[in-house]
């Protein structure tokens, strides 16, 4: 484990009214989306992982190259992926047309005809047309405006917007993922970022990366039908195996390679595995404030959420690769990835050694532990001087964003299964209101492709 900068956290600066200054890009940041994207098709009846006895527990296996700074791919084979491209002409024009006015008129640009006209030309000659920069870190940012499952878009403004269009090879997608995941974390005051890699052209898609973030940890089946890890991830770490990676040390918290698609011209483009290296992975050791035995549970979780599989769409142009993170908030890793029974399911074990009464649900055992278990992630990450919201003030400030939005007469789109924290739903002022479902575009879409390749189905053989 690397050592952390120490530090008390930020300092808070919302009053009881949930007014808020305008954040700097990396002061403050958006919590409760990244880690709650929909897993696609749950695992009914497994087997929880191994319980945190088991933390710390090695496999006699040759360690995996490239932990020394180096990204090491190993081929595979996998059918083609697929391009988004396909849409009629008069439809990327439509889309775009309707984007280019989009910006031209929010950032007083005047006219757009100019512009729509320049992007008619060029779809006409080459069957899609290019964004400019400006236009691109528009449209992410204001994708980011549009996500109806994200609390914190409050700060959807100060989206560092990397624009690497020229990006096609998975090894140079790889490459720049590290160096996104070594930017955002900034030492542990992490940045909302997003890096954009090449578009889906007709007859040409881009690159594809196949993980659900740029960090997840792995999910060893066990004989015993049981899970060592990340139950999540069990599909792709199978690919990953299949494609060659010979496995971490097979502790709960390997950090899985990244499995990338490039796409640099070859009819049969295949997945390579590419192992992340360690000063590219910010983690947290968990500890707590109280109880001087946790820290020797051996847990921990990533500091960037990342998102990897996820398309931004904007004015009609796929981007299939465009990692974006914004940084955690607690209940995601304390209220979902650790405590829910299809992921880690600490629960049960933390209950028993918190002395709870686990008969019956009405000791309220559950709510308990899952409330140590969530004081536990906020006391690590501020101890650890690492960027991590609450759900009480992320409420707060979601309320100020649509009060923002409201007055520039901009409807706010927002699920409310998902705005509402995992826990204490009821104690936050988002809980007590109704949201209106409003899709829009740019957009942040999830492809049922994608969602395949992050649960380690390929569409076709991979050896």
């Amino acid at each position: 484990m690397r050592d952390f900068p120490r530090g008390t956290g930020q300092e808070e600066r919302f009053g009881d009214d949930g007014s808020v200054r305008y954040p700097t890009p990396w002061a403050e940041g958006p919590g409760g989306w990244l880690d709650r994207v929909p897993a696609g098709r749950r695992t009914h009846g497994a087997t929880p992982t191994a319980l945190p006895h088991a933390v710390g527990a090695r496999r006699a296996e040759p360690s995996v190259p490239g932990l020394g700074g180096r990204l090491t791919p190993v081929p595979g084979r996998s059918a083609a992926p697929t391009s988004h491209d396909d849409s009629p002409p008069y439809a990327l024009l439509r889309a775009a047309a309707e984007f280019l006015t989009l910006r031209h008129t929010e950032e007083r640009l005047g006219d757009p005809a100019r512009r729509i006209a320049a992007a008619r030309a060029e779809i006409a000659e080459t069957g899609t047309y290019r964004h400019t920069t400006e236009e691109l870190a528009f449209g992410a940012r204001v994708a980011w405006r549009n996500a109806n499952r994200c609390i914190g878009r409050l700060y959807w403004r100060s989206l560092c917007v990397r624009d690497r269009r020229d990006v096609r090879t998975a090894e140079d997608v790889a490459e720049a993922s590290a160096d996104h995941l070594r930017e955002a974390a900034g030492e542990g005051r992490i940045r909302a970022l997003i890096t954009v890699f090449a578009p889906d052209r007709p007859g040409r898609p881009g690159p594809r990366i196949w993980n659900e973030q740029l960090i997840r940890y792995a999910g060893y089946a066990r004989p015993d039908g049981g899970v060592t890890g990340d139950p999540r991830n069990a599909g792709l770490t199978a690919l990953a195996r299949r494609l060659g990676w010979p496995g971490g040390p097979g502790t709960p918290f390997d950090v899985l390679p990244l499995v990338v698609q490039g796409a640099d011209g070859k009819p049969d483009e295949r997945p390579r595995w590419f192992t992340l290296p360690q000063d590219a992975v910010l983690e947290v050791e968990l500890a707590h404030p109280e109880y001087t035995w946790w820290r020797s549970l051996g847990l921990r979780w990533h500091a960037v959420p990342a998102l990897a599989n996820m398309c931004l769409e904007i004015g009609g142009i796929c981007y299939p690769a465009a990692p974006f993170n914004g940084w955690y908030m607690g209940t995601e890793i304390g209220a979902r990835n650790l405590a829910d029974t299809d992921r880690y399911n600490l629960l049960p074990y933390l209950a028993d050694r918190l002395g709870l009464d686990t008969r019956t649900d009405r000791s309220l055992w559950k709510d308990r532990a899952l409330v140590e278990l969530n004081r536990s992630v906020l006391h690590s990450f501020d101890h650890a001087g690492v960027t991590v919201t609450d759900h009480h003030t992320e409420s707060r400030r979601f309320l100020t964003h649509l009060g923002r939005e409201e007055r520039k007469g901009r409807r706010v789109g927002a699920d409310w299964s998902w705005i509402v924290p995992p826990i204490s739903g009821s104690a936050t002022p988002v809980f007590h209101r109704t949201y209106e479902t409003v899709e829009r575009h740019p957009a942040y879409v999830h492809h049922p492709e994608a969602r395949a390749r992050a649960l380690g189905e390929a569409g076709g053989p991979l050896v």
